[in-house]
């Protein structure tokens, strides 16, 4: 399947059907509308192939790699041939091998015990590419990318480190680094480079080979394949010569009472029955994304980004967030704060009076929050293939009455999180009472 799509069709129109594109969601003045989901760079609606792909594997769902039956056989093939799916979507080196994990997370952590010295990153960092490495180097970014990588250089020239560890695309704002440029940096220094593709691999084509990554992570659930599984890629070496980052079945070639053998990887790291359905989601996610053609997913996501900045630009209260001066690129990520409006209040307003679904707190990058002066969190809107341009209207014109003072409902703050009071909306059996209780961070 090939999309040609022209700039214009791109502008008014999602580019791909994903799970929950007909969602109607309950409004709390009464009635309901369509669901305009802005929270995809928390996790992504599945793509409508990957659930049909997953409704034709659920009847032969077996055992993997430990079964001579033909479920097991068809299980066992489908989980290899997903790895091999991985590879060619960010097309490995002959040195770098596929480990399936739950998430982006865990792939960082296995990955940090492999790590035989110190590993350098920004502080812009998502958590989970600031807190899993033992002994971590953290760079202060600067006001634009150009001095950002002087800071880079010069801790890397300035002490030895075995690794950077950095982003491809910021989870805050969506801004994109030069990775090819940092990797080269990296390896000219003695360092080698992993890149926190969570952000950006479900939007930008990643060539391992052509940018010179060495390692590389991402999550399933954000790209458009919400099964609890993610990838790690990178170079074997490192991976052979740790522990394995969880003892059991699976891991090892041959058990006695007095030793154990451990396999290589990438059977080394995936002890334990493994995810065979989230294997092949991920697989088939890879595989459609290549299909339509990145420069297409690129062009809807600027078309619609574009339109949601200049309209919220155009709002006098709003406060754009941006991390970097010079940034050439971004993913469909845009940040913002509204004078007089906490973070949670705003969310609350935009999902219970208008059916609109976005992303508030810190987005677990606490230090950079705290250093741009927005601990209190901000708002973030997230765009994917399933956007289109009616959404972001409806998105610029319900800010637009929140500001004007025109809301139908009130708002409180309770245990942390705002609600709507009286909340009306049925929330498909939970508890009411505890819709929206936890910390949103």
């Amino acid at each position: 399947m090939t999309a040609v799509l022209s700039a214009d069709t791109c502008r008014t129109t999602a580019i791909a059907k994903v799970s929950g594109a007909d969602l109607q969601v309950p409004l709390v003045q009464g009635g309901e509308c369509s669901y305009a989901n802005f929270d995809y760079a928390a996790s992504a609606p599945a793509l409508a192939q990957v659930t049909d792909r997953i409704a034709e594997l659920l009847p032969t769902y077996a055992s993997v790699h430990r079964g001579a039956g033909y479920a097991s056989r068809i299980s066992t093939l489908t989980y290899e041939n997903a790895r091999e799916s991985v590879a060619r979507f960010v097309n490995c080196a002959d040195d770098q091998v596929v480990v399936f994990t739950r998430n982006t997370t865990d792939s960082l952590n296995l990955l940090a015990q492999c790590v035989p010295g110190s590993t350098v990153v920004l502080d812009v960092e998502h958590h989970a590419n600031l807190l899993p490495w033992n002994d971590a180097r953290i760079v202060t970014a600067a006001d634009t990318i150009e001095e950002t990588i002087e800071r880079l250089i010069g801790e890397l020239c300035t002490k030895p480190a075995a690794l950077l560890a950095i982003t491809g695309a910021s989870n805050v704002t969506g801004e994109i680094l030069p990775i090819a440029r940092l990797a080269d940096i990296a390896h000219r220094c003695g360092a080698r480079i992993l890149v926190d593709a969570a952000q950006l691999a479900p939007h930008r084509r990643i060539d391992l080979q052509e940018c010179g990554v060495d390692y590389i992570a991402f999550s399933g659930h954000k790209l458009y394949a919400p099964f609890g599984a993610g990838v790690l890629v990178g170079r074997r070496d490192w991976l052979d010569e740790a522990q394995p980052y969880l003892a059991g079945g699976g891991a090892v070639r041959e058990v006695t009472i007095e030793s154990t053998e451990w396999a290589c990887a990438p059977a080394r790291h995936e002890a334990g029955s493994p995810n065979v359905l989230g294997a092949a989601a991920i697989a088939t996610a890879c595989e459609t994304l290549h299909a339509l053609d990145f420069d297409v997913i690129a062009e809807h996501e600027k078309a619609l980004t574009a339109q949601l900045t200049d309209g919220l630009s155009a709002i006098e209260s709003v406060s754009l967030v941006r991390l970097w001066n010079d940034a050439p690129d971004a993913v469909g990520i845009v940040t913002f704060t509204v004078d007089g409006f906490e973070a949670g209040e705003i969310a609350a307003f935009l999902s219970a009076e208008h059916g609109i679904g976005v992303r508030d707190g810190r987005f677990c990058a606490h230090p950079v929050l705290a250093r741009l002066g927005l601990s209190g969190g901000a708002v973030r809107a997230s765009l994917g293939l399933g956007s289109s341009s009616d959404d972001v209207t409806r998105l610029v014109d319900a800010v637009n009455i929140l500001v004007s003072n025109q809301r139908d409902w009130n708002y409180a703050k309770t245990a942390g999180a705002w609600n709507p009071v009286p909340e009306t909306r049925p929330f498909l059996g939970a508890a009411d009472d505890n819709a929206g209780a936890a910390e949103c961070v």
